[in-house]
């Protein structure tokens, strides 16, 4: 069995995951109604001796939408015809959701805003000001 990198530095055992095949819907003419070429593919996030506590947090927290109540991630392939395709789509795609979930959050460096940008909204003020003085009746 090999490992699946999912990112640099973080690679999986292929034990680790459950791969179901079933009929699938997809094209295949006569062919789909007697073959298995759907995967499923299953990934115990919340188990995974692979990740550290750092990670698991983190793809359990970003990929939460597509993952059970028990913590497994289930992708699922039926774009091609062969089993094979199906599974290699399955684990490529695999491979790019739990990367990107994986890759740590952009520092925010904060900015200020230029002069010319404060100078220029302190002048709009003025004007609309400006605008609004020039509605009013005049003082007798």
């Amino acid at each position: 069995m090999a490992d699946i990198r999912l990112r640099r530095g973080v690679s999986v055992p292929e034990a680790e995951f459950d791969v179901r095949v079933s009929r699938s819907s997809g094209p295949g003419g006569q062919g789909v109604n007697t073959t298995d070429s759907k995967v499923e593919l299953r990934w115990d996030v919340a188990a995974s001796p692979s990740l550290t506590e750092t990670q698991r947090r983190r793809v359990l927290e970003r990929l939460g939408n597509r993952i059970t109540g028990d913590g497994v991630l289930i992708l699922q392939s039926s774009e091609h015809r062969s089993q094979h395709q199906n599974r290699a789509a399955a684990f490529a795609r695999l491979q790019a959701v739990v990367g990107e979930a994986l890759e740590p959050p952009k520092v925010r460096r904060p900015t200020r805003r230029t002069r010319a940008s404060k100078d220029r909204r302190l002048q709009a003020k003025r004007q609309r000001s400006e605008t609004k003085k020039l509605r009013k009746p005049p003082d007798v």
